[in-house]
């Protein structure tokens, strides 16, 4: 992702004499201005803060103790041990008929320092507690002794009904790591890509820094850490994000899809009006504090805070960098279409619209006829151009038109209605995925507004998707919200039978404004330069999703591996396989446990990768590279049970993706879809002459048949055929008869690339006699109910045993994975 752009961007000037540092004032301000904006987020979040501070206890907690201490005074008892009546006396006298009051005022007193002392306890406690990572260390299915008795104090000192927020005062902060061990992992990391020469300048090197620089930089890292709430994060979002210079399209944004095999309606309007009201019951729950923290094992929580800037955010573009404008609250949102801006209210009265309102607002922008100005249509392309460039238009603009600026930055978030379908078809599923992605990814350059903390993607077909920028929060926050978001709109919010969203238009809400943009005539050339620039940079990402149904994370669990580092290794060969050789791979991996902790590099070529991959290959061609070739990252699921995933399998996001970190690599996203599929989503340079439009992924040939192991088998390699959305089927809908739905694959064949010729062909054309199959039936051994039945009962599906293949499957030691031709 960015961060691992950056990386590749960064080469340091390394020479046999060691770098030289120049660190003192400047390194010093940086310290002190990063533990200034640490106290100002404390600050401006002051009730908040008060709320959670006083967690696990209550403001209630303290009444009852102030009740508890009057009552033991009625009965003549001192709970203070004399403590109270030394607070009398400090107290002014204001005369014998207010001795009452004296007596009053000293118990609140007594019982506000003994109710301080216990939370104050309660989170030193907790505190120590969860610094405690021995668990992390324990084998898979057992858990030691020490970690049941930690588990069981946590609960006791989490409280009962714990808020969003609540765990932040009791957070550990990210420890500074010793800088010996540092740079012994990053000898370590760097060891399977250098040949023995370049290892061993690069050790002296180490050795260097730790004899003449290390021991001051890591002086100054601890002062910060002292300071700051976390060393390292806002010096992560500012360097590796706010500073680059570069697109946000494709270089930083990424991309979340829709279910893979649902549409709940076909209707734009419909979907997109119950969307946006789903997003902003979570944005209204997520203002309550009433979403709770996320817990790994039911216990442990993860940091908070990056749920701050979701909505009403912007990033800003500058000169030199970029800052993050976030605002207390915004009731509207910017909708873009063919061409055009409106700003669309979300709320009447201080309630919010139903969502059939919202649909009664969307449809009029899409049946407004009027066409877009000169220059307009093609404005939001200037958020996709590098940023100093942006920065300098945008201080025109802003002068020009700032009423229209301030509605698009000043919006809760923004919608794109795009005027194409999008989604999985029949007919060509492998390329509609790919457009999918990309469309998501990138788009046509000129329809997202790229500063947006993310924009909300509705399809014609009523398909939907999220482009997410990336430096307010990382992929877990924007993937909890969109879970939310698709759970509640189709399975709490629903559709009618005519899908339609659910209630009454409101017809005397007022029209949807149109943005007018008065636009100077410098800035029409750099509207031209930078569509220019965003159609060069789009059409040169090359996008593919893979749906694999093969097996998924219950065969790897029953092999006894983690289901990550299955991947990793299957990653690492996948590449050695395309490029013979090994590079530095790139994978996220969250720093969460700690007080606004974010992301970090999990280097997973390690030697025993290495080791492994050359075992399966039996070669020993080692190759120096430098840069994040292979970037990767999981895409987290089901972080919120809204519903039941095994009676609703479709109804699973098919996860999301983003641009490759280098113009010769590759950018791999993978999501585990149930236990049975995994969903790849890769990326990668069309003008680069090192990558292939192809991907090998071993499957249970890295298995031997032994007892009790189970592998899969032919009959496994059904796979899923996409139809249509429940609702949106018709008494005979075209589509092919039940006897050609029998797809072809190729046959056995060596895990070689796959060539153009041996793609597997399209299912034939669509037979206009023929009734299409419902999702579910289409999913063998589908586990559960099937998805809700169609609108119209007079609908037949046929049967999942009248879609059995009826050609030849793949050898099952491997599955050929391959981008479509251009």
């Amino acid at each position: 992702m960015a961060e691992a752009h950056q990386a590749v961007g960064f080469r340091p000037s390394l020479t046999s004499d060691g770098a030289e540092v120049e660190l003192s004032a400047p390194v010093l301000q940086e310290i002190y201005l990063s533990g200034l904006r640490s106290w100002k987020r404390h600050l401006s979040r002051f009730w908040n803060d008060f709320l959670t501070g006083v967690s696990p206890a209550s403001p209630l907690s303290w009444l009852f103790l102030f009740s508890a201490i009057q009552l033991a005074w009625f009965l003549q008892l001192d709970p203070s041990l004399g403590l109270m009546e030394k607070i009398k006396e400090l107290l002014p006298d204001w005369g014998g008929q207010h001795h009452g009051l004296r007596g009053v005022l000293a118990a609140a007193l007594f019982a506000s320092c003994l109710w301080g002392a216990l939370i104050f306890t309660l989170h030193v406690a907790l505190r120590l507690l969860l610094s405690y990572h021995g668990w992390l260390l324990e084998p898979h299915g057992a858990m030691s002794s020490p970690t049941k008795t930690w588990l069981a104090l946590v609960r006791i000192f989490s409280g009962r009904h714990p808020m969003l927020f609540s765990y932040q005062r009791s957070l550990p902060r990210q420890p500074v790591p010793s800088v010996q061990d540092t740079v012994r992992k990053y000898l370590e990391s760097v060891r399977p890509v250098l040949s023995d020469e370049d290892f061993d300048w690069t050790a002296v090197l180490a050795q260097e820094f730790l004899r003449l620089q290390a021991s001051l930089l890591q002086w100054y890292l601890r002062l910060k850490s002292w300071w700051a709430s976390n060393y390292v994060s806002d010096w992560w979002e500012e360097f590796v994000y706010l500073r680059s210079r570069n697109p946000l399209m494709v270089n930083s944004n990424y991309y979340m899809m829709d279910f893979l095999y649902v549409t709940p309606t076909p209707l734009q309007a419909a979907r997109a009006g119950n969307a946006v009201h789903a997003l902003l019951l979570y944005r209204h729950r997520l203002n309550r504090q009433e979403i709770p923290p996320t817990l790994l094992m039911g216990m442990r929580p993860l940091c908070s805070a990056q749920y701050e800037k979701i909505f009403n955010t912007t990033r800003i573009p500058g000169v030199q960098k970029d800052y993050i404008r976030h605002l207390h609250d915004s009731q509207h949102v910017a909708v873009f279409h063919r061409g055009r801006f409106f700003r669309m209210g979300t709320h009447s009265r201080n309630s919010l619209l139903s969502p059939r309102a919202l649909e009664q607002q969307f449809q009029r922008i899409l049946d407004d006829p009027s066409p877009a100005c000169p220059h307009e249509e093609h404005l939001a392309a200037l958020t996709a151009a590098p940023r100093g460039t942006w920065a300098q238009v945008r201080t025109s603009l802003k002068t020009q038109a700032a009423e229209a600026l301030e509605a698009v930055e000043g919006a809760a978030f923004f919608v794109s209605l795009d005027a194409e379908p999008a989604g999985l078809t029949r007919e060509d599923p492998a390329a509609s995925l790919d457009a999918y992605a990309h469309a998501l990814l990138a788009g046509r350059g000129h329809d997202r507004w790229f500063d947006k903390s993310f924009t909300l993607i509705v399809f014609s077909n009523g398909k939907l998707g999220l482009s997410v920028e990336h430096s307010w929060a990382d992929c877990p926050i924007s993937g909890h919200m969109w879970e939310f978001t698709l759970a509640t709109e189709c399975f709490q919010l629903g559709y009618s039978t005519d899908g339609h969203c659910k209630g009454h238009p409101d017809p005397t809400l007022p029209q949807p404004q149109r943005l007018q943009w008065d636009l100077p005539d410098q800035i029409h050339s750099s509207i031209s330069l930078a569509l220019r620039g965003a159609k060069i940079l789009s059409e040169n990402v090359d996008c593919h999703v893979v749906p694999f149904s093969l097996f998924g994370k219950s065969f790897i669990r029953r092999c006894h591996l983690s289901s990550d580092s299955f991947i990793q290794i299957a990653l690492q060969l996948a590449h050695f396989r395309d490029r013979g050789q090994f590079c530095l791979t790139y994978e996220s991996a969250m720093t969460r446990l700690f007080l606004e902790g974010r992301t970090e590099t999990v280097r997973s070529c390690t030697r025993e990768a290495c080791n492994f991959v050359r075992a399966m290959e039996d070669k020993e061609k080692t190759v120096h590279s430098e840069q994040w070739q292979l970037s990767t990252s999981q895409i987290p699921v089901q972080q919120m049970h809204l519903f039941d995933v095994h009676n609703y399998p479709d109804y699973v996001s098919s996860g999301g993706g983003f641009g490759p970190a280098d113009d010769h690599g590759y950018g791999v996203s993978y999501i585990f879809m149930g236990d049975g599929m995994i969903t790849f989503h890769i990326s990668s340079k069309k003008s680069s002459t090192k990558t292939v439009r192809q991907t090998c992924i071993p499957t249970n040939s890295l298995f031997p048949q032994e007892p009790g192991v189970w592998a899969p088998s032919p009959s496994s390699l059904r796979p899923r055929i996409p139809g249509p959305s429940p609702s949106s089927l018709r008494p005979r809908i075209p589509g092919p008869s039940p006897s050609s739905l029998r797809p072809r694959i190729p046959g056995p064949q060596p895990l070689l690339p796959q060539t153009q010729a041996s793609r597997p062909p399209a299912p034939p054309p669509s037979d206009p006699g023929v009734q299409a199959p419902s999702p579910s039936s289409l999913r063998p051994g589908s586990p559960g109910p099937p998805a809700p039945p169609p609108s119209d009962p007079g609908v037949q599906a046929p049967s999942p045993s009248s879609l059995r293949p009826g050609s030849p499957g793949p050898s099952p030691s491997s599955l050929r994975l391959r981008n479509p031709g251009p």
